[in-house]
């Protein structure tokens, strides 16, 4: 058991009694326990199995492979619309997870044995999405930003083909697409810093907001 881990429990206030029960399921398949991304991380010779997570209305057990898991039970959830790999168990209450902990043991085992294989799941390659129509039509209209969109890594395009595609309705792609404009022409990707002032990069994890309100 992982002090850091230990700590996250104390003071976690929402599905406490129910991810400690997820912890003890997860403890008794012998993974090895760390705290990643702020949550409960557990893995298998260097390579992440499952996370213990709490959301507003469930807690879960997200498999980091969970795509190559045979779900023999129908139980596993995409994490979200864009989510090739991931996969989640979820959970409402306490002896939901107590009635199905044979069952859950039995997608940790088949998880590691994910792992022992080496299996990875096959991403699709930037050239492979759809590329939404609003994004075509304002590349065609802006010759500048269509040079910069085509000199983006391959990453990065991805990156933005699914932040443009997550939106559902046409006005709210076209919106999203406005709001990139100066992180494409600059020749950055989604989730890179712009400021300059970031202690994580590429990533931005916000010290230009720290910034302005030493400032203010």
């Amino acid at each position: 058991m992982n002090p850091q881990v230990d700590e996250f429990f104390q003071n976690a206030k929402n599905w406490n009694a129910e991810m400690q029960y997820l912890r003890k399921i997860v403890l008794e398949c012998q993974l090895v326990e760390a705290l990643k991304w702020k949550v409960p991380c557990y893995v298998f010779q260097n390579g992440n199995v499952v996370l213990i997570h709490g959301f507003k209305e469930y807690c879960a057990l997200n498999f980091f492979k969970g795509a190559l898991l045979s779900d023999t039970n129908q139980i596993l959830h995409q994490q979200t619309e864009n989510s090739t790999s991931a996969r989640q168990i979820r959970f409402a209450n306490l002896p939901e997870i107590i009635a199905q902990e044979s069952t859950i043991k039995a997608y940790i085992f088949e998880a590691i044995e994910v792992e022992k294989a080496g299996l990875n799941v096959t991403y699709k390659k930037a050239e492979e999405f759809d590329v939404p129509i609003e994004l075509t039509n304002k590349l065609n209209e802006n010759p500048a930003l269509k040079s910069a969109f085509e000199a983006l890594t391959p990453g990065r395009k991805k990156g933005y083909y699914l932040h443009f595609e997550g939106a559902k309705q046409s006005k709210t792609r076209e919106t999203r697409i406005e709001n990139c404009i100066p992180r494409i022409m600059k020749g950055k990707g989604l989730n890179d810093c712009i400021c300059g002032l970031s202690k994580r990069m590429p990533n931005c994890d916000g010290s230009h907001k720290f910034l302005k309100e030493a400032n203010s």
